[in-house]
């Protein structure tokens, strides 16, 4: 993610040898990523440090920064920039004697884009994948790290005039370079060569890494850290995104979702806002349908503040957006719970409604707290969130391709060709899934979709095996909802469907002549085997673009549903619901024809509250979010336990009637937290590491849900409680 680096003072550490400690047996649930080495105001307790970036630092080694993690009982791994970062032994000549600033991603005023000093965005050329390898990766392996996350292969859409990207140009298309600004075609060319080269350097990247740890006894696991696919589309970037997860060098994702990303103002009923939650809940879907058939690991990230200064106020109430988008997807149930915990707790930031900057609110680090300490208990669920989920919309990495530059009067309005199939449903309560085009090869990508909607508005099919997999499902029963005028000035991009024989002035009319369609008739209903197809001829931008424009899509999403899929009734709603464990994540959106809160029947433990109250009933206006511990979900109510706290609790013991644990949580925070007994506890006894009574511990008891509540100064030596009741 787009990140401010802060500095840490360094640290000094004896040198020693860099043995991962066994982890066999460990889970790797929880993580988060630093550049820092610990300092006892980042001990965040996840199960994983995920240490950034491979450089020394003045007094401190890249291993001894990962060997303080280490001593402190983190198992560790690696991240690093696989398309920019601190490589200026690269990039100023001092690894191979060459200046390899040239590299760089450049615009067509001849601009450079870079992402610090020194820092720009490259074209992955040869010599810098070498680089990779041989200065980085081997490095980080042999520091005893076995799992690596190469971060953000992006490439900008507004770049692709440098020296050496028109020399990939020659090499991979057999023909001199085009400037993208001249042509929808070269446009096109140009981000699929951007596509390719990412493409092919993480390729090689993670192969070497796979070898050199085999070379050394290690089974090395190699990950992609991204924006969703939504987010790229949206952003003007070009990325090798879904097709990584078919890669054999790679092995899961970390999904950049935040505040940041999710806040681009998106259309939806003719007004332009932001929309921070719905805009969450599809990028983390994206991500899902991306990897899911693939059987690939998943990390969902959030982030507790973002890239750009605002204030407390403000991450806050965007964080818990983010939050619960996240949890409505019970197939992933790890976490990078954070990134750059030095900045989160060591950099102020505005307080609202001034102009005064304070380091982060206590009421804020709590609640972020009980929040983070959840996911390390958040299991992973069977169940579905509320409403119908058998609706998806189809897209494609071919979405980044269209973005920039605009030519022939096209546009898209800040991608609104893709929120046009999305949010008239999801604002509806409808949870729409998206199905990746290049996952369609695997069964269960369709697995569930009574309804897809389909558009080429924005993207292209990448092959003819996508129609030919498209006519198979509808044949067998699918509703497939084509929505596009086929006027955009990408349709005739030399592609599969007008070259080697295929004379097709569009895309879909290959689509269509599979299933037997006639598309040039009037009509708007056809049948195609056990399935029916609809063809609208409005892109879907018009959806969304203007005021009350989607009741036709909808009419035609509901009659698809209804009465050809007879899936059941489509039911509408202002809310998104889903049980997964104990906890309740509820989610109720605004610009909705119901305005009705959302009530839950308690008792229910609030975690979005620092004081973690317990209530009888829960109510979520429009517009809010809420997670909660339902009480009346604890598997075995006999059993002491800590339900919720801003710190991760360990060692607990019962013995008879009596319960103990140590919790441990960054310095200068408060912990709050709840615990269940069987009955109210006589003696509270609170220590610290060194067994000296804590001070100004606060105490009280509920007798609805039998929890006792604590509070007191958080310590990451660890602050020893002792209950008996």
């Amino acid at each position: 993610m787009k990140k401010i680096l802060l500095s840490i003072g360094a640290i000094a550490l004896s040198a020693g040898v860099y043995a991962q400690p066994k982890t066999a047996a460990l889970p790797q649930k929880t993580a988060f990523q630093t550049s820092s080495p610990w300092i006892p105001q980042i001990d965040v307790r996840s199960d994983i440090a995920i240490v950034y970036g491979v450089n020394d630092r003045p007094g401190m080694t890249f291993e001894q920064r990962v060997q303080s993690w280490r001593d402190h009982g983190y198992q560790t791994q690696f991240m690093t920039g696989i398309a920019w970062g601190e490589y200026k032994d690269y990039f100023l000549g001092k690894w191979d004697g060459i200046n390899h600033l040239g590299v760089g991603q450049v615009t067509v005023k001849g601009d450079t884009i870079f992402h610090g000093k020194d820092m720009p965005y490259v074209v992955p050329v040869k010599s810098f994948v070498e680089y990779m390898k041989t200065a980085v990766i081997k490095r980080v392996i042999d520091a005893g790290i076995t799992d690596i996350f190469l971060e953000e292969p992006e490439f900008w859409a507004r770049a692709g005039y440098s020296a050496p990207f028109k020399e990939e140009w020659q090499k991979y298309y057999g023909f001199p370079w085009k400037p993208q600004h001249e042509s929808a075609e070269n446009t096109y060319l140009s981000s699929k060569l951007k596509y390719h080269l990412y493409y092919e350097a993480i390729k090689e990247t993670s192969n070497y890494a796979k070898a050199y740890g085999r070379s050394k006894g290690k089974s090395i696991k190699v990950y992609i850290a991204t924006h969703s696919l939504v987010n790229y589309s949206s952003w003007q970037i070009v990325s090798p995104e879904a097709s990584l997860a078919s890669l054999p060098g790679i092995d899961g994702y970390i999904a950049q979702v935040w505040t940041g990303t999710s806040r681009e103002p998106t259309f939806y009923d003719g007004q332009k806002k932001e929309r921070v939650f719905e805009n969450a809940f599809l990028e983390y879907g994206s991500m899902v349908s991306m990897t899911a058939p693939t059987g690939r690991k998943m990390y969902f990230l959030t982030d507790p503040i973002e890239d750009w200064p605002r204030d407390w106020a403000d991450y806050k109430k965007n964080y818990q957006a983010t939050f619960t988008a996240k949890l409505l997807y019970p197939m992933v149930a790890d976490y990078e719970v954070m990134p750059w915990p030095e900045r989160i707790y060591t950099h102020p930031y505005k307080v609202a409604n001034s102009n005064e900057k304070v380091l982060i609110p206590q009421y804020y680090s709590t609640q972020m707290q009980i929040m983070v300490n959840a996911l390390n208990s958040m299991p992973k669920s069977p169940t579905r969130v509320s409403g119908v989920n058998g609706i998806g919309v189809l897209m494609s990495n071919t979405l980044m391709f269209q973005r920039f530059p605009t030519h022939n009067g096209y546009d898209d309005p800040q991608f609104s060709n893709f929120y046009g199939q999305t949010l008239p449903l999801l604002k509806r309560g409808v949870p729409v899934q998206t199905v990746h085009m290049e996952n369609l090869q695997y069964a269960a990508t369709l697995k569930g979709i009574k309804v897809l909607v389909v558009s080429y508005s924005n993207m292209k099919p990448v092959s003819a095996d996508v129609h030919a997999a498209l006519a198979k499902w509808v044949k067998a029963g699918g509703v497939l909802i084509y929505c596009g005028r086929d006027d955009d000035p990408y349709q005739t991009v030399m592609d599969w469907w007008d070259t080697k024989g295929n004379k097709f002035t569009a895309p879909s009319q290959h689509l269509f002549k599979l299933m037997n369609i006639n598309a040039a008739s009037a009509k708007q209903k056809y049948s195609y085997g056990k399935g029916t197809v609809y063809i609208i001829r409005q892109n879907p931008k018009e959806f969304v673009l203007d005021a009350n424009a989607d009741p036709k899509f909808i009419d035609v999403v509901k009659a698809g549903y209804e009465q050809d899929a007879k899936a059941g009734t489509l039911l509408f709603k202002n809310s998104l619901y889903l049980e997964r464990g104990p906890y309740d994540v509820v989610s109720v959106m605004d610009e909705n024809a119901d305005s009705k809160p959302y009530n839950i029947k308690g008792p229910v433990i609030d975690l979005f509250d620092p004081q973690l109250p317990v209530l009888a009933e829960k109510v979520v206006n429009p517009g809010e979010q809420s997670l909660l511990y339902n009480v009346n979900r604890i598997v075995n109510k006999t059993k002491p336990q800590v339900l919720a706290a801003a710190a991760r609790a360990y060692e607990e013991k019962v013995q008879g009637a009596r319960y103990s644990f140590v919790v441990k949580s960054p310095i200068q925070t408060l912990n709050s937290m709840r615990v269940l007994l069987p009955g109210k506890p006589n003696v509270i006894k609170v220590t610290d590491s060194k067994g000296q009574p804590v001070a100004d511990v606060k105490t009280s008891w509920d007798a609805s849900s039998k929890t006792v509540f604590l509070g007191f100064a958080n310590d990451p030596e660890g602050i020893k409680v002792e209950l008996s009741w």
